[in-house]
């Protein structure tokens, strides 16, 4: 398996957020895409990230995990999920070619983060039935 490249921001700092970073320094090749607290400066940093290709995938936590997403997803090329479950989060890859995950810091417990961040970043996507749905993003 090939050891993903993931950029990594959050505006806040709590339990959820250290497990995050703790598995995502365990199995990937991770790095704080960041340095802002401002959840507005830091999802586009993040997102510049991935669609420049020095990161195969971004992880985004702010309080919702809302904003982060909205704002990435201004960025050409990046298609951003908020996710609140590990079903959501592998959907997000097999169905929409997600490429950055955004968690809430505040309504996710440390283990829900975890199963979504590995949901999300084994998940072979995206499934070949949503091809031409895909494309249609790159359109919109």
């Amino acid at each position: 398996m090939k050891k993903f490249k993931i950029a990594f921001a959050s505006d806040d700092v709590n339990e959820a957020v250290e497990c995050a970073k703790e598995y995502l320094q365990k199995n990937y090749d991770f790095f704080i895409g960041s340095e802002s607290d401002s959840w507005v400066v830091m999802s586009r940093d993040v997102a510049s990230l991935v669609a420049d290709g020095k990161a195969d995938f971004g992880v985004l936590m702010c309080w919702s995990g809302t904003g982060t997403a909205i704002v990435a997803n201004k960025v050409k090329g990046i298609r951003a999920a908020t996710v609140m479950d590990a079903w959501t989060a592998k959907g997000a890859r097999q169905w929409n070619d997600a490429n950055i995950v955004s968690l809430s810091l505040k309504r996710l417990a440390p283990d829900i983060v975890v199963e979504c961040l590995e949901a999300f970043l084994t998940t072979e996507g995206p499934d070949e039935s949503e091809t031409e749905n895909i494309a249609r993003i790159e359109e919109s």
